[in-house]
């Protein structure tokens, strides 16, 4: 059994099927990646320093990065003629806008000087963001929420545990 669902293509309104490619796909893409593929600087950083502020820049600037990375990667990927995606320009820029706002959310907590404030907060906005993903999977391609959630907490926990160890060896 595949780890990804398949788009189920039954007959929808006009537009259903490409809001769904143009829009929802490249905006979820983006969200996924920005909440987990920031996930490994931020806390590996604020493990390794104990200081939130740092945590901060380097999760904006990771945000930021990773944001332009996808846009660009996106909007290259394809023209969408032969694929039916709709215009690269816009599909980069959603995915590359959710990409940042996935990485920025758990990044704002660092702005709370207290270590472990900070900390148990992010950890907060992490949960959150795993189970509004889970949701917009669940909603918008027809998995069961548990499974979508697993499987992107399987996701999230491996980049945390990658996170915790190399924080772990550059604070020691």
């Amino acid at each position: 059994m595949s780890a990804i669902a398949p788009v189920s293509v039954s007959p929808e309104p006009a537009g259903g099927r490409s809001f769904l490619l143009e829009r929802v796909q490249p905006a979820l893409s983006g969200l996924m990646d920005g909440s987990l593929s920031t996930l490994a600087p931020i806390f590996a950083v604020v493990l390794a320093t104990h200081r939130p502020l740092t945590a901060f820049f380097t999760g904006a600037a990771t945000a930021l990065g990773a944001g332009v990375s996808m846009a660009f990667s996106e909007g290259l990927s394809d023209t969408g003629d032969l694929t039916g995606r709709g215009s690269p320009v816009l599909r980069g820029a959603i995915t590359g806008s959710g990409t940042f706002a996935g990485g920025i959310l758990h990044t704002l907590p660092f702005l709370i000087p207290g270590y472990g404030a900070a900390v148990g907060a992010a950890i907060a906005v992490v949960a959150t963001e795993l189970l509004v993903l889970a949701w917009l999977r669940h909603k918008f391609f027809q998995t069961g929420f548990a499974r979508s959630f697993l499987a992107i907490t399987v996701g999230g926990a491996i980049i945390a545990a990658l996170s915790a160890a190399l924080g772990a060896a550059a604070g020691s």
